[in-house]
């Protein structure tokens, strides 16, 4: 389980090229009704990265001027000779940092939360209209981290990343041109220590940075094991392993304690590697700056200025690095996520005004033959050829793996037939609007997922916008209306993750409600009553039977006393339709595949 999450700090790091960054500029596109907002932001950005360069210039020239000689609102606000004048400007340089700093921080929090939301719109909107061929390859951790850390790493590099990494350029190219101008000989000085200081600090960064991903990789595996356990406390109670899962847990957390001590002891090298070196190097230019007092080449003030500057510079230097590879990472991000966008989705409408599609229910399988995209070389129906006359009841068995959830797939329009035609209605079932053919089915799967809300909620899934009337008329038909009033909740209890407050026979008939409710032409029952016992399958059963009843109905089962009653039934095996016809028909062929799979499975009872 643990290899199969998303961890954010292990994002991969795009590669630059010109394919990468044509695709990571498109993302820029979801800022361009914002792109004024993003301009004013940029000139506030401007401008407190040279406000705050002129603080060390300012606080240099304070350390040098004249003591004023007049009232501090009397004294002029240019001269910088004056010590007044001079802590006014300084006073006005904090004020309007202050402020176009909350005007930048904001403007670019609007941008970006404006431009990221509409971001997760268009991505979760592409993605649930992606093919069922799409999700078979892909995890759902994995899709859910792309909308949101994936998302959350382009929120980085709006709202701070991008602004930070224009304001230290900045103060770099600037304070380099600041520092030559005030002291060439000392800039050399600097110029031929820090860079030697800042290279090797981000050499032993990287090292710190790789350490603190395998502390979190190892916190990450205990907190795997903890879910995992959680997940399953029936099983490990019911095999009594409290004591294994324990030391399970111990050895973890014992291998991420040796790892993060490792991490501090290195992180505490880094630390004082760091005070030594850039103390070092403070120390040695102000060595040499006071050489250069004595022979008169510069002022106290002036030193005070380019030490400040020297290190703001070498912060600069030393964030850059960190605030790069956020940037190739983001671009990662946002390679991922337009790969998501970039996938041909189904012709599903979002629009869900259209008109209802008048279906009498008669369906035919022309010669259709379908395998996977994963698995070309396994055919999974071949030649299945059938009809199905509106209102009858057709049953599919046979042994596992001969088709039978292939057909209501492609039913359902989840997967096209690679061979033969589909038709409904005697037209062919690709001529239809997805979503409007959709609408006029229903499935009652065996395994049942019932979402987190209520159960007026989940049966209203059926049918969105549904009256509490028509809600209920649908839990009495399901024979779910009954035990949904004993909740003391009533149809507002929640059901929990996946269903887990109810049990399978109360959620097959949550199921049932909804498929009552939305009133389907074609109904599909996958193995609707096979996990249940025998009080709930009864009642479950009676519910299905009325659904049933003037809709064209599939029914999958492995269990063959479930589908006597059905007009039809389907042999299958191996992808072929080996026989048809009632249950007696089909009895009275003793050498025939149902003949045996009933006669085994009344053996096994």
């Amino acid at each position: 389980m643990a290899r199969g999450r998303f961890k954010e700090h292990d994002a991969p790091k795009a590669k630059l090229n010109k394919t990468t960054l044509r695709k990571a500029l498109r993302i820029f596109r979801y800022m361009r009704p914002y792109r004024w907002h993003f301009a004013l932001g940029f000139v506030f950005l401007i401008i407190t990265s040279l406000l705050s360069l002129a603080f060390p210039v300012l606080l240099g020239k304070l350390m040098d001027a004249a003591p004023s000689s007049g009232s501090f609102m009397d004294s002029a606000l240019g001269d910088l000779t004056d010590t007044a004048s001079i802590a006014k400007l300084l006073a006005i340089s904090f004020i309007l940092q202050a402020l176009f700093g909350f005007g930048r921080i904001y403007l670019f929090g609007h941008v970006s939360e404006h431009a990221l939301t509409q971001l997760r719109k268009d991505t979760y909107s592409h993605l649930v209209r992606l093919p069922m061929s799409f999700f078979a390859q892909r995890r759902v951790g994995e899709l859910n981290s792309r909308i949101s850390a994936d998302v959350a790493l382009l929120q980085d590099l709006f709202t701070t990343v991008t602004a930070e990494l224009v304001r230290q350029s900045i103060i770099i190219v600037l304070g380099l041109i600041m520092l030559f101008q005030l002291s060439p000989q000392l800039m050399f000085t600097m110029v031929s220590v820090v860079p030697v200081v800042a290279v090797a600090a981000v050499f032993f960064g990287r090292f710190i940075q790789k350490l603190s991903k395998q502390v979190q990789d190892g916190i990450a595996d205990s907190g795997t094991i903890v879910d995992e356990t959680l997940q399953g406390i029936q099983n490990v109670k019911a095999f009594a392993n409290e004591a294994w899962e324990v030391v399970r847990y111990g050895k973890s957390v014992d291998a991420a304690r040796t790892l993060a001590l490792k991490g501090a002891r290195w992180r505490g090298a880094f630390v004082s590697f760091i005070i030594l070196c850039m103390f070092g190097a403070v120390v040695m230019v102000a060595y040499r700056a006071v050489e250069l007092k004595n022979t008169g080449a510069i002022q106290p003030g002036e030193i005070i200025s380019f030490i400040m500057l020297t290190v703001f510079i070498a912060a600069g230097f030393a964030s850059i690095p960190e605030m790069f590879g956020t940037v190739l990472k983001a671009i990662g991000a946002t390679e991922r996520l337009l790969d998501i966008q970039e996938e041909k989705p189904e012709p599903v409408s979002l629009d869900k005004s259209h008109d209802v599609l008048k279906l009498n229910g008669r369906i035919e399988f022309r010669d259709v033959g379908f395998h996977y995209a994963s698995r070309e070389d396994v055919p999974v129906l071949k030649g299945v050829s059938f009809t199905a006359e509106p209102g009858e009841r057709v049953a599919l068995v046979g042994p596992s793996g001969a088709g039978k959830s292939t057909i209501a797939s492609l039913l359902l329009r989840f997967y096209t037939p690679n061979e033969g035609r589909i038709l409904i209605d005697n037209k062919d079932a690709q001529d239809y609007p997805l979503s409007a053919l959709r609408d006029r089915m229903a499935i009652v799967p065996q395994e049942v997922l019932l979402f987190g809300g209520s159960i007026r909620e989940n049966i209203a899934y059926g049918k969105p916008g549904a009256s509490q009337d028509d809600i209920e008329a649908a839990a009495r038909k399901a024979n779910a209306h009954e035990f949904i009033e004993r909740f003391p909740e009533r149809y507002d209890t929640i059901v929990g993750e996946r269903g887990i407050q109810l049990s399978g026979g109360q959620r097959q008939r949550i199921a049932i409600a909804r498929a009552v409710l939305k009133d389907p032409a074609i109904l599909i029952l996958d193995e609707a009553t096979s996990s249940l016992d025998t009080a709930s399958e009864k009642l479950v059963q009676d519910a299905l039977d009325q659904l049933m009843q003037g809709r064209t109905s599939f029914v999958i089962a492995h269990r063959l006393s479930t589908v006597r009653s059905a007009d039809r039934i389907l042999v299958l095996d191996k992808g072929i339709v080996t026989s048809s016809g009632t249950h007696d028909e089909l009895m009275a062929d003793t050498g025939g595949l149902y003949y045996h799979l009933s006669k085994t499975q009344l053996a096994e009872a």
